[in-house]
């Protein structure tokens, strides 16, 4: 009896590992469908598709048009919004087919991460797999999910009255967010993976986690650009408009309308987010090795500071090339690499969760 009381302990530790590594398992898996769900999320929008499904039926439109007259009938709605009107009169059911077929993969993706999401959630916690703690934070992220959901719809809503495209300020406002799940997606998958070094000092956190605002930042402004098609003028680089800093970056009235609203100014400060993002990535990596010589913590700021230099090399591109599909999907897709990288890395810098046995010892 008292070998297997001496054991149970260690029993317990081995149980909560293997529960931390089906949850990870798990939750890396819906991080590969939140990153296919952003991308082609961005391809809807480069190939201005978003506003060929013009309602919003969580249910029902899982079922794509299935006959000919069925496609009339959706091809008929689109012909009533502006877009059609302004943009693509008359074009043909094949070119309709074609934009379809993107927005609605994108929606049935954001159906599928959301099943990927909360059906096995149920099940960890049924069998309970989740550690005390741990529960508020997977809800949380099921909740942002669901917002995301209604947001994507109150975006393309905006495009279907008076305008030919999104609201730039919806468009930003929702890859911002899905943005945000990503990470905190990232976050809590690294918080239940062992660690090999302790925890780094604080000011390594603080500025880990500086980081990764910058970088949530920067995809806020990355949307901005999208939805203005900001990145379609101004293709040259360093120079903008002949200049290090153009002029004319604040003519609309009032004057903060500016950095939401003229392309050009939107540009500019995408622009001055990456030099700053750039210097802090640096500052970052330089302090992490002057405090944490050798370490895994320093190891993780250089990568960080190469995938920060890499997407940068990769945005110049895609401007000087005048904003080509392929470029600006590789562009989307490298801010989501470096963004959960970054995450990874900050979550690295604080360690990993206390153990469920630990956590019963403080408490």
């Amino acid at each position: 009896m008292a070998a297997i009381s001496a054991a149970a302990p260690f029993m317990a530790r081995d149980r909560d590992l293997r529960n931390r590594a089906l949850l990870r398992g798990w939750l890396y898996v819906v991080l590969l469908v939140l990153f296919v769900l952003v991308l082609v999320g961005g391809a809807t929008r480069l190939t201005e598709s978003g506003m060929s499904i013009t309602e919003w039926k969580p249910i029902h439109g899982i079922i794509p048009p299935l006959n000919d007259a069925e496609w009339q009938e959706e091809f008929q709605r689109y012909q009533q919004i502006p877009q059609y009107a302004e943009l693509n009169k008359g074009m043909s059911i094949e070119a309709f087919k074609s934009i379809f077929w993107w927005e609605w993969l994108h929606r049935i993706l954001a159906r599928g991460v959301g099943v990927v999401f909360a059906v096995p959630l149920v099940f960890f916690w049924a069998t309970r797999r989740i550690e005390r703690g741990l529960g508020p934070k997977l809800l949380g992220i099921l909740l942002l999910g669901g917002l995301q959901g209604a947001i994507g719809w109150w975006m393309v809503a905006s495009g279907l009255v008076d305008r030919v495209s999104v609201s730039q300020y919806r468009l930003a406002t929702h890859l911002t967010l899905a943005a945000l799940i990503f990470t905190a997606t990232m976050v809590v998958a690294r918080g239940l993976a062992p660690h090999s070094e302790p925890a780094a000092d604080r000011a390594t956190q603080r500025l880990a986690g500086f980081l990764v605002l910058l970088a949530l930042i920067q995809i806020y402004l990355g949307g901005l650009v999208a939805g203005l098609d900001a990145g379609l003028s101004y293709n040259t680089w360093p120079l903008m408009d002949g200049k290090l800093i153009p002029g004319d970056l604040l003519i609309l009235e009032p004057a903060w309308r500016n950095f939401f609203e003229s392309p050009k100014t939107v540009q500019f400060i995408h622009r001055l987010g990456a030099y700053a993002m750039s210097v802090a990535a640096l500052w970052h990596m330089i302090a992490t090795h002057r405090r944490q010589p050798g370490t895994t913590h320093a190891r993780r700021a250089t990568l960080l500071f190469l995938l920060v230099l890499v997407q940068a090399l990769i945005g110049i591109g895609t401007l000087l090339m005048q904003v080509p599909l392929h470029m600006a999907l590789t562009h989307q897709a490298f801010a989501l690499v470096l963004l959960g990288f970054a995450a990874a890395h900050w979550r690295g810098t604080k360690g990993a969760y206390p153990m469920p046995n630990q956590i019963a010892v403080r408490g």
